[in-house]
């Protein structure tokens, strides 16, 4: 948490500055930089994140864009979803638990130049009980839908905080599934996303949000 409040009021220039790495005219051939310049500031060594970024304190650590408001502007990436081999399991074991149970929310607040996003106040969340409950239903009917191989309702309409939504390289990327009649298709890969109206009400309960 020192390293994260070391971080917070800092722009991200400043950050690549301090790391001697350069900053990207924006992030549209460069994404995920952001996010991984928070995490080596913050000294998150790279893994096969099949559990959380800090293996050691159960904790993962998520970048945020969000505007003036602390409003977030976009679906927070969980995890891969395994739709070629999925065997759906209880929430309290699942691969979006061991990500969700301890997060470190690093918010990068707006700004013109990608280089003068500043970061905000670190947040340690862990989840409540009542939102851990709605995330343990929404796991219940989302991995039920992908291991009965209901490819055509695979879609982000599903969940109340978290969703499915393509996950690829490019939009065109598609990789071979069973479905529900037992034939072979093709699809996009599929992740488990945080719907912004969950994050919105975790950050909202912050104060220090703007404050760093």
């Amino acid at each position: 948490m020192a390293r994260a409040d070391a971080c917070a009021g800092r722009t991200l220039g400043e950050l690549a500055r301090r790391l001697g790495l350069p900053v990207p005219d924006d992030l549209r051939r460069h994404k995920g930089w952001a996010g991984n310049l928070v995490e080596r500031a913050l000294g998150v060594e790279a893994h096969g994140r099949s559990g959380p970024d800090l293996p050691e304190l159960g904790i993962e650590v998520k970048t945020i864009p969000v505007d003036s408001k602390g409003r977030p502007h976009e679906s927070t990436w969980v995890c891969t979803a395994p739709i070629d081999s999925f065997e759906p399991g209880p929430w309290r074991s699942s691969p979006v638990r061991a990500k969700l149970a301890k997060v470190l929310w690093m918010p990068l607040l707006d700004a013109d130049v990608l280089a003068d996003r500043r970061v905000g106040a670190p947040i340690l969340w862990t989840p409540d009980a009542d939102e851990e409950e709605t995330l343990a239903r929404d796991w219940d009917a989302l991995s039920e839908l992908l291991a009965e191989g209901r490819v055509d309702q695979w879609h982000a309409r599903h969940g109340v905080a978290l969703q499915l939504r393509p996950k690829a390289a490019r939009a065109d990327d598609r990789v071979w599934v069973v479905d529900a009649d037992g034939e072979w298709v093709q699809t996009n890969p599929r992740g488990f996303y945080l719907r912004t109206s969950f994050t919105k009400a975790v950050l909202a309960r912050e104060a220090r949000l703007l404050n760093p």
